[in-house]
């Protein structure tokens, strides 16, 4: 890329999509060598931006929030989001495209001044609340969202139901919205699996500036994660099933929906269904393989009110 003014803009797009980029990337794909990079660097940060770099072989740019709010550089996708959030504001309702909209803020929260972010603050909670349905700080999200994007381990401060807080070192994967709430999708690096967080149990993201290659996941893995995260609340009840099926069968068989299951012997799986009520036990042994013999392990007063429940819906049937 010969033209210094479009090279340049490629650059800072460069720079926008990604929280760091190596030297030696950035000049793979502008096509220019490292040396022209820096220079290029430097014209961008005479132009205004703050642009920090790192020294080393593995050393690179950053863009940076400055002292002045400079001109973005805005995907297809993000002008449509700004230019729909901003009709969908005016009527009062933002039914789509939320996944794009969090996009724009994140990049906008990259670079605004330390003193535009107040004013941000200060205005927010007079417009209507920052917080999603479920209670997700826009900090939070936005934190995510970059993590998401670049690829980057983060720890996150987790309150679980009736718990302590706890910290928790991961890979972000996806920022996942629904129905109202948002859920990241992460390999947990203390557990060596993949776990996922409601947004709103998140006090606080710590960002560790240590990249990670990307594992596979399927985007049908995302979205049952999500689902079992979903249904997967406190638990009044509790109940298991000991399941004849070994446990990696069982895993096969029901896929995100085994969470919690342990081997209980030889080809046994035990089976953690508790729930809210009866219904919501009745519901989880529902998804039990047909023709898969198994026994229910609970309190004597929630067999009682299962066994009625049962017996009322058999009496249905035979109606």
């Amino acid at each position: 890329m010969s033209d210094p003014t479009a090279r340049a803009l490629s650059l800072l797009n460069l720079l926008q999509s990604h929280r760091h980029r190596p030297a030696p990337e950035l000049a793979r794909r502008l096509g220019v060598t490292v040396r022209t990079v820096r220079r290029d660097v430097g014209r961008l940060r005479g132009l205004g931006y703050r642009i920090d770099s790192a020294p080393g072989s593995f050393g690179g740019y950053r863009l940076e929030a400055g002292a002045a709010l400079p001109p973005l550089l805005l995907s297809d996708e993000e002008a449509v989001a700004i230019a729909i959030g901003l009709r969908l504001v005016a009527a009062g309702r933002l039914s789509r495209g939320a996944e794009f909209a969090l996009s724009v803020l994140a990049k906008l929260e990259a670079v605004l001044p330390a003193r535009l972010r107040r004013r941000v603050k200060a205005v927010g909670p007079q417009l209507g609340p920052e917080a999603g349905r479920d209670g997700a700080s826009t900090e939070v999200l936005v934190d995510l969202a970059l993590a998401c994007r670049d690829r980057e381990r983060v720890r996150l401060r987790y309150r679980p139901d009736g718990g302590r807080e706890q910290e928790r070192r991961v890979e972000p994967h996806a920022l996942v919205p629904a129905g109202g709430d948002w859920y990241l999708v992460c390999w947990d690096l203390d557990r060596a699996d993949w776990r996922t967080f409601g947004a709103a149990r998140l006090a606080g993201v710590e960002h560790l500036r240590v990249g990670f290659a990307p594992r596979a996941l399927s985007p049908r893995r995302v979205e049952g994660f999500v689902a079992v995260a979903r249904t997967w609340g406190p638990r009044v009840q509790e109940a298991a099933a000991i399941v004849e099926m070994p446990l990696a069968a069982f895993q096969d068989a029901l896929g995100e929906w085994a969470r919690g299951a342990t081997a209980a012997g030889p080809g046994r799986t035990r089976w953690p269904v508790g729930g809210s009520s009866a219904r919501d036990v009745a519901y989880g042994l529902s998804w039990l393989p047909a023709g898969t013999p198994y026994r229910l392990e609970m309190p004597d007063a929630e067999r009682a009110e299962l066994r009625a429940l049962l017996a009322r819906t058999a009496d249905a049937l035979d109606r």
